[in-house]
């Protein structure tokens, strides 16, 4: 069971990449990327590999077992790579059926064969998508994934789910805590890119989890790390 498995999902320009930058030993980050080796939005000393083919996931968790330095392994994104799949497996495929029922063992086999056994710390990463649902009249916020696995949802495979997010200072007010702290710059700008840890009223229609005691009420906006969030997840485990 891994202690440390973490899925971090925004819309585009939410800061999901560059809340990376404050992870610990960053030499010891395998750093997967997923998006045509998009350059990361800081410099970094991770161990950085480009991914051109879905297969290449297996192998780098492999080659993590084998590298006692490497502490995390980040994959940027998960949606990207979902993509790179359908693109390269299943949209010449002659047999569509087939090809999508493969599609649901890639990840099934990511999940609960590598991330299941691994001994690492590991990050996805993921866009999301919002749609209205006609039957609560709301709108849902949910990664889009296509196939048999869009039935109960990416996220179902995850124990915590956090949501990166860019917000108005005056509407973190009534959410003070040693987690959510302010540069000048964002007091300047009335902005602050954040981390929502677990559902508000205003968010029923989102997939933010986690353990009930993971993080308190006061704690649901944080400051867009995710070393914040490996720090607690030690504390909450040890």
């Amino acid at each position: 069971m891994n202690d440390h498995l973490v899925l971090l999902c925004g819309f585009s320009a939410v800061g999901k990449s560059r809340s990376l930058k404050n992870l610990k030993n960053p030499k010891g980050v395998l750093y997967l990327n997923c998006e045509s080796g998009k350059r990361l939005p800081f410099k970094s000393e991770f161990v950085e590999k480009v991914v051109t083919d879905p297969m290449q996931i297996d192998s780098a968790f492999d080659y993590a077992e084998t590298k006692p330095d490497i502490h995390t392994i980040v994959i940027d994104s998960l949606t990207y790579l979902m993509d790179m799949y359908e693109s390269l497996y299943i949209y010449r495929a002659t047999n569509g059926q087939n090809a999508w029922s493969d599609f649901q063992q890639y990840f099934k086999n990511i999940m609960q064969q590598k991330v299941a056994n691994s001994t690492k710390k590991v990050i996805f990463l993921a866009h999301v998508l919002e749609t209205y649902n006609d039957q609560t009249m709301t709108m849902d916020v949910k990664v889009p994934v296509k196939g048999a696995l869009k039935s109960n949802g990416i996220e179902s495979f995850f124990s915590v789910v956090i949501a990166a997010k860019k917000m108005r200072i005056k509407d973190l007010v009534d959410y003070k805590n040693d987690m959510l702290t302010y540069s000048p710059q964002e007091e300047f700008l009335g902005i602050k890119y954040v981390y929502q840890t677990q559902l508000t009223k205003e968010t029923v229609g989102e997939r933010v989890r986690g353990p009930d005691d993971l993080f308190i009420q006061q704690e649901t906006f944080i400051n867009n790390d995710i070393q914040l969030v490996l720090d607690r997840l030690d504390q909450y485990y040890k």
